[in-house]
């Protein structure tokens, strides 16, 4: 059996059907939570928790990654960095979304291309 969204098989009994589609898991996740990269209670939180005495604002392993090659490259296409980082597109996408909440990555267009940099 194949997933109906990133085609990847599964074994019989793993697939979850949501509005009509058969997905693996990752996919079924990814359709009942989305990445949400403007948030603006998000952000606000964000910037609080920055500011409570003691508290530093850390950024896992992988979205040290990410901004590492963020400054290297001055920018990104979303689908390069996903490859670059080792990382699915939709597993990027809530990464990127967490670091845009904490202000420290944005998105702009460039020639037509969304384009994920430093902020």
């Amino acid at each position: 059996m194949q997933c109906q969204r990133c085609n990847s098989s599964m074994d019989a009994g793993e697939e979850r059907e949501f509005n009509g589609q058969i997905l693996c898991e990752d996919c079924y996740m990814d359709a009942l939570s989305p990445a949400r990269t403007c948030d603006p209670w998000a952000v606000h939180s964000a910037k609080s928790l920055k500011d409570v005495e003691g508290n530093v604002s850390q950024v896992n392993p992988k979205q040290a990654e990410i901004l590492e090659a963020l400054k290297e490259t001055g920018g990104l296409e979303p689908s390069v960095l996903a490859e670059r980082v080792g990382l699915r597109l939709s597993d990027l996408e809530r990464e990127i979304a967490a670091l845009r909440h904490m202000e420290k990555v944005r998105g702009t267009l460039r020639e037509g291309r969304k384009i994920i940099l430093l902020w």
